[in-house]
């Protein structure tokens, strides 16, 4: 049985500075067992081949765990199933379809090569406050601080975010509040967070303001993207702890 053929069209630009463009490259005998990833593998390998610039693009675990990964396909984040690009599989796609490939298209994601883009404004927001202070030494006992189930279990459906800034992508506005919402939640759902949850979210949503990023207008985008299928109420979690920390900020 024979593959798919298709058309690409993926964007192709030498650097943060130079101007970019859709170039068009015809794909033969695509097995629909390929990942994503793995048909742009074939077709840099054809490219480096015939002496021409493979095509940049970020990936690292390919197991769906570390979101390097991101793409936009055909006008999706991370292509037309909820899930990372590296577990996207040809057979999501027909023979004959044309695809157009591009990085995230965002302010706080300047593109760097391709369709790679840097995301360290996600790392700066992290280190402005999404963590918590602790004294070195001996762990404490597991079961010390109880915490009830429910708290437990929205803190750790809240970590699955592995920041791959599919929401952004995915939101008309670039907003990552609900990126910056799975980290508030995660940690201000839990006892170890309490004592720098006011401080955390001011400083966290300062930071996001900070790096560009755009507002959110509840469309709910970013939540239909998030391969993680983090809740959209994260964000009214969010804003909930920052209305209650401006207020006790005076």
């Amino acid at each position: 049985m024979s593959g798919m053929n298709l058309t690409l069209k993926i964007w192709r630009q030498a650097g943060p500075d130079a101007s970019g463009e859709l170039v068009t490259y015809q794909m033969t005998d695509v097995s629909e067992d390929m990942s994503f990833l793995e048909m742009l593998d074939v077709l840099n390998e054809r490219l480096a081949a015939e002496g021409t610039e493979p095509i940049a693009f970020d990936s690292d675990c390919r197991e769906g765990i570390c979101g390097m990964c991101g793409l936009m396909i055909s006008g999706d984040a991370h292509g037309p199933e909820r899930t990372t690009t590296c577990q996207l599989h040809m057979r999501s796609f027909n023979d004959g379809d044309t695809i157009t490939v591009e990085p995230w298209r965002a302010d706080a994601f300047p593109v760097v090569r391709d369709l790679v883009v840097d995301r360290t404004a996600f790392d700066r927001i992290i280190q402005s406050g999404g963590f918590i202070s602790v004294n070195t030494g001996a762990a404490p006992e597991a079961h010390s601080v109880p915490v009830p189930k429910p708290d437990a279990d929205r803190a750790f459906d809240a970590a699955k975010c592995i920041g791959c800034g599919a929401c952004v992508a995915a939101c008309p506005n670039a907003s990552g509040m609900l990126f910056m919402g799975a980290k508030v939640t995660h940690l201000g759902e839990v006892p170890q967070g309490q004592p720098e949850r006011p401080a955390r979210v001011l400083a966290m949503v300062d930071q996001h303001d900070l790096e560009g990023f755009g507002g959110c207008t509840n469309i709910g985008e970013c939540a239909g993207a998030c391969p993680k299928e983090i809740p959209l109420d994260v964000i009214s979690q969010l804003n909930k702890d920052l209305r209650s920390a401006a207020f006790h900020r005076g």
